[in-house]
């Protein structure tokens, strides 16, 4: 059975709007007739496409403000020359070490690179951080400048890492780097959604909850179940760098004990972050960003190349409405390069959408 027409939907169907056109001619009849809605039109026209009709895809695909990018590409960009001149520092300071010393971490030997020399690694220090610079801003060439920075960065850690010590700090950073290019322009004013954007955004997320759960794995697999969280694993750590309030708690061992299994669960159960949305998911990043902040006011163990991009949980286009009135002008712009699929996405639609924010 065909259902009755709606008359909302078409105004043909309209008593009312059919009996003003009878009486008042074409030209009222055309502005009786109501305007056809943005995403009607958008997808009539074929530019914009329905969201993935599967959970995973909507999952994984479910698009979010271009916008989000931005905000996470100069979180990126501006952190590169901190983490290349300060943290990560060793790569130059390797260039100069004998190249019998150098021990290649897999991906190194995979990609057969060299033994560094002082030449080549000011050229990538130098290098990637004006690349980097450029697609912080989102305009100039973003998917070349970016790869450029993500390319020169893997290599500068890699040298870094491939001298005998591993850090597993620097995940989250390296796949910002790789995904966020994809995307394109990208400003900080731009609320088109995309599905590029919102893939973009997940990889980075998962990447962030990856290192908290393979940290617990890790655990496991060296130090044992339930050995691990009932050793004296921080103990340990605090007496070899704590800071003063640190070592004060060593003489409390049932408390650091208690504290190992509640990082051990913690990290385990991180993986629910990327299904939660709302209040409960800020809760849980602001949780995480706090077990950073604890443990670095009791070993100065900071793992901040990791945890900026806790950030990537939070809805950050809405930081651009904060920004100065003159700043906010210049930066609302809506990029030339717009994406197949992508739509105009309204201030809060992001709450609705898929991806948590």
């Amino acid at each position: 059975m065909t259902p009755p027409p709606d008359p909302a939907a078409d105004p043909a169907a309209d008593p009312a709007a059919d009996e003003t056109a009878k009486t008042a001619g074409p030209a009222s009849a055309e502005a009786a007739r109501p305007a056809e809605a943005p995403e009607t039109a958008a997808v009539t026209a074929g530019q914009a496409q329905a969201p993935p009709a599967t959970f995973w895809g909507r999952w994984w695909y479910g698009p979010i403000p271009r916008a989000r990018i931005a905000w996470l590409r100069v979180i990126a960009y501006v952190f590169l020359p901190f983490d290349m001149l300060l943290l990560t520092s060793s790569s130059l300071a390797h260039a100069r070490l004998p190249a019998d010393l150098y021990q290649p971490v897999r991906l190194a030997r995979w990609l057969h690179l060299p033994a560094p020399t002082p030449a080549a690694m000011y050229t990538v220090l130098v290098v990637t951080i004006a690349a980097g610079l450029v697609a912080a801003t989102g305009r100039v060439l973003p998917r070349l400048t970016g790869y450029i920075a993500a390319g020169g960065y893997l290599w500068w850690v890699t040298i870094s890492m491939s001298y005998g010590k591993v850090d597993h700090d620097h995940l989250a950073l390296i796949v910002a780097l790789l995904v966020l290019p994809s995307v394109g322009r990208a400003g900080l004013g731009d609320r088109t959604g995309g599905e590029a954007a919102g893939w973009s955004t997940r990889i980075v997320q998962v990447s962030v909850i990856a290192a908290y759960f393979l940290s617990a794995w890790a655990k496991v697999r060296v130090g044992g179940f339930p050995g691990w969280p009932n050793g004296a694993t921080v103990q340990w750590a605090l007496s070899r760098r704590g800071t003063a309030f640190g070592r004060s708690l060593i003489q409390f061992p049932l408390m650091l004990k208690a504290s190992q299994w509640f990082t051990f669960f913690a990290e385990f159960s991180s993986p629910a972050l990327l299904f939660l949305r709302g209040r409960p998911l800020y809760l849980g990043v602001l949780f995480f960003a706090g077990f950073h902040v604890v443990t670095y006011a009791l070993m100065t163990i900071h793992f901040l190349p990791h945890a900026i991009f806790l950030a990537a949980f939070l809805p950050l286009e809405r930081l651009t409405d904060r920004l100065p009135r003159r700043v906010r002008d210049r930066v609302a712009h809506v990029p030339e390069e717009t994406a197949v699929g992508d739509r105009a996405t309204p201030d809060q639609a992001d709450d609705r959408q898929p991806l948590p924010s």
